[in-house]
């Protein structure tokens, strides 16, 4: 049986979910919603108009403010582009005339997963790497975090409370003994856990608590996709000789987990009013779904760091 909060959790909560167009950022929009709150989900892929992601994908944040709102939360859709420093302070303007403040912020801005490639391009050398490449994951991963927290982190602090999520692939001391995909997609995921352990360091005086998330192997979107798949029957990736060039997934994708496992993380944290021993630390959603019952849609608590 699945297991979320209650519904009412977080009424009266407001969070931005800063990435929140698809994969990780949909599923933590969602599962906000779940809990009632009020979701600003920002993004650049918009009915709006040009101007979108990296990835050529169908997903966008209106889609993601609907499902927010379906789910018993308000979803609100803000196209931002997170590397323009005006359009974020713009963002964070409109977010104190309209709701004053911020409860949570989950900086989740990504967009670089064509940029990281498939396991072939893996452990290329930086000599090697394409340098433009590698520059904008950078870009991508840390710099919009920085002009994120920059402009927004203000509406947080005003009161006692407040919760910062920073999300990662992989936790610090996971990360810490191993070498992940290329020296740039390192360097991000690596930097990003220790974001969430400085701005922790400033947010305390302020009562707030910054935690460095990363989830599992996630099903999102592009990786359904990429194994002919959907959520609803996910587990036929692993099936062998599947045909028509359709690949099958490694074993461990048998402990994967949906979007909304890692939201469902999230909205615990924000639900949790001891959530201050969480500062600076660095945690997976399995972790954390251990800690606080949840479970994923499928009434599973998978942990893919645990089996690895």
């Amino acid at each position: 049986m699945s297991r979320s909060l209650d519904q009412d959790a977080l009424r009266g909560r407001v969070a931005v979910v800063a990435g929140a167009t698809r994969g990780a950022g949909r599923g933590i929009a969602a599962a906000l919603g779940e809990a009632g709150a009020t979701v600003i989900c920002t993004g650049r892929s918009s009915v709006t108009g040009p101007g979108g992601s990296d990835y050529d994908r169908p997903e966008t944040i209106e889609e993601t403010a609907e499902l927010v709102t379906r789910l018993g939360g308000t979803g609100i859709a803000a196209r931002t582009d997170h590397l323009n420093s005006e359009q974020v302070r713009r963002l964070a303007e409109r977010i104190r005339r309209d709701h004053g403040a911020i409860d949570v912020l989950v900086n989740n801005i990504w967009g670089a997963e064509r940029l990281k490639g498939g396991p072939a391009d893996w452990n290329t050398p930086i000599w090697d790497h394409r340098l433009d490449d590698g520059l904008r994951i950078l870009r991508l991963g840390l710099e919009t975090h920085l002009i994120t927290s920059h402009h927004l982190l203000p509406l947080l602090i005003g009161k006692p409370g407040g919760l910062l999520v920073e999300v990662t692939d992989g936790t610090a001391a996971y990360n810490a003994e191993r070498y992940r995909i290329s020296v740039f997609y390192d360097l991000v995921k690596t930097a990003v856990n220790r974001l969430a352990f400085s701005q922790g360091h400033e947010l305390a005086p302020y009562g707030a608590t910054a935690v460095a998330l990363t989830p599992g192997w996630l099903r999102s979107e592009m990786m359904l996709d990429n194994y002919g798949v959907g959520e609803a029957n996910w587990r036929e990736a692993l099936a062998p000789d599947r045909g028509e060039g359709r690949p099958t997934a490694p074993a461990g994708f048998a402990s994967s987990e949906s979007p909304r496992y890692v939201g469902r993380a999230v909205a615990a944290l924000a639900a949790d009013t001891g959530r201050a021993r969480w500062n600076q630390r660095s945690v997976s959603s399995a972790q954390l779904a251990r800690e606080y019952g949840f479970t994923d849609v499928d009434g599973a608590q998978p942990d893919v760091w645990g089996a690895g």
